[in-house]
């Protein structure tokens, strides 16, 4: 049963910590910072600031991951002009391990390849899901950042995601329906997760006028209808260096390092750069809040 499956991970992991616990001289695992990025729609530039953030964040010197968990239009690779041999299907069916399939990206981040037309991970069999997070979670205590790129939208997997990371960045551009679908998608995460409080990033606005209007306006509606005030990540203008980027299969923040996107990049990964490193004897670990996320409901 799932339940079990669950339990028994559980246990693993607990184990696993306490040996790495014995191995630092009694001092906790060093967990890493996992960060999942979302947005309600697709076609927002979600996986394009994804990646460079985690180029930037690369840049510093911290060890980034980017798990592509898009397991149906996955393409971060294309952007990076990456061309991986094995993707995370070849993880879930056995035939590869994640760190064999995992690939340096511009900048020096590693990137965990998605795949297109996959299964959700909730849908998998509970020993292929938990072999999965079993790998996922030696990751987690490896690098000092975990990006999780989900796919748009409310879906299972995206809000176990969304739900277990320690932070939460939704995507949207100032379009009607961009900013009327993460609406959306931030009312359905604080049903699935009351606590957890999302960070807005407007991406490709015209001006910061009209950013900060969209923001304004969304934050009044979250702390009139959701009781929390919506903080803002920052905002990426509309600008020719992401097209010519995309273009050439390259992150802008190394094609046009001082462009305007790349310098709001720049400061974003500044600040998350700069948050304290975890560990799993105070925080607990992303992997076992998605494992319990994943796990039966109690009713």
């Amino acid at each position: 049963m799932i339940g079990d499956q669950a339990t028994m991970l559980r246990e693993m992991l607990k184990r696993s910590d306490e040996t790495k616990h014995r191995e630092h001289d009694g001092d906790p695992a060093r967990l890493s910072l996992a960060i999942t990025i979302a947005s309600g729609k697709g076609g927002v530039g979600k996986t394009n600031v994804t990646v460079n953030l985690a180029t930037a964040l690369a840049q510093q010197g911290l060890r980034t991951i980017v798990f592509d968990a898009d397991l149906g239009t996955a393409n971060a690779d294309v952007l990076c002009g990456l061309d991986p041999k094995e993707n995370i299907e070849a993880v879930v069916a056995g035939r590869r391990t994640l760190r064999e399939i995992m690939i340096t990206g511009p900048g020096g981040f590693e990137l965990i390849p998605g795949s297109s037309g996959g299964s959700e991970l909730a849908a998998l069999s509970p020993d292929r899901r938990n072999s999965l997070l079993r790998q996922l979670g030696e990751l987690e205590s490896e690098a000092d950042v975990l990006l999780i790129d989900v796919a748009a939208g409310v879906g299972s997997d995206v809000m176990g995601f969304a739900s277990a990371a320690d932070a939460l960045i939704v995507v949207a551009t100032p379009e009607p329906t961009s900013v009327t679908d993460a609406y959306a998608f931030i009312k359905s995460i604080r049903r699935h997760a009351p606590e957890r409080v999302p960070d807005l990033l407007i991406n490709a606005s015209d001006s910061e006028e009209e950013a900060r209007e969209v923001h304004q306006r969304m934050d009044r509606a979250c702390r009139q209808f959701l009781d929390f005030g919506l903080p803002l990540a920052g905002i990426v203008p509309r600008d020719d260096a992401v097209r010519r980027a995309v273009k050439a299969r390259l992150p802008y923040v190394i094609l046009e390092p001082t462009s305007a996107p790349s310098c709001s990049i720049q400061r974003l990964a500044t600040r998350l750069g700069g948050r304290p490193a975890r560990d799993s004897q105070h925080q607990g670990s992303f992997l076992g809040r998605l494992v319990q996320w994943l796990s039966p409901r109690k009713s």
